[in-house]
């Protein structure tokens, strides 16, 4: 799966392409239907997934909690 890491180490947040895609496709139907694009609202990232890195968390001697590893969208051993 594609996706922008936004941070390093054992917990990333990531953006995935796929949504920035279409939303961007939605700017450019817009701007094609004749909205001027200053007049179209800016907008910011909605959904994110929370990655876990077990491996790197223990080389870090840090203990994940168990809550986070349930939450986790990813969580790579």
């Amino acid at each position: 799966m594609p996706a922008v890491f936004l941070g390093r180490g054992w917990r990333s947040d990531v953006l995935r392409l796929v949504d920035s895609f279409r939303q961007a496709a939605s700017y450019v139907d817009r701007i094609l239907r004749g909205d001027k694009p200053a007049d179209l609202p800016v907008q910011a990232a909605t959904k994110f997934e929370t990655v876990v890195n077990l491996k790197t968390a223990k080389a870090l001697g840090l203990t994940v909690p168990p809550g986070l590893l349930v939450a986790a969208d990813e969580v790579i051993e």
